[in-house]
């Protein structure tokens, strides 16, 4: 069954039927669930934000690169916006900004 006009919410139950229409047009009638613009991305920053973590350590861009063994370049391009971390750097940047003296020690030459 292909529905052509916004589902009602008895609908919800049979979101299997719904044609691919139907899906999009509940998604903009609902508020809460609009899919988002290419504007909304554009806004939306990537967390975490290298910038925010390396203040919120109170560290220079070189020192933070030096002590977590980050290239400065690569660094300087995160913050200016010219390079989007991948999601493994996305999950180190995290383990930074939660244990950044975990890190630092993990990092660190052996005794």
């Amino acid at each position: 069954m292909t529905r052509t006009s916004s589902p009602t919410a008895d609908d919800r139950l049979r979101s299997s039927e719904w044609s691919d229409e139907a899906i999009e047009a509940a998604a903009h009638d609902d508020p809460d669930a609009r899919p988002l613009t290419e504007d909304d991305a554009k806004r939306m920053r990537s967390t975490p934000r290298v910038r925010i973590i390396r203040r919120a350590l109170k560290l220079s861009q070189e020192a933070f690169a030096e002590r977590f063994r980050i290239p400065i370049g690569t660094l300087r391009d995160w913050e200016q916006g010219r390079k989007v971390p991948d999601a493994a750097t996305r999950a180190y940047l995290t383990v930074i900004a939660r244990e950044p003296e975990a890190v630092a020690r993990a990092l660190s030459p052996a005794a």
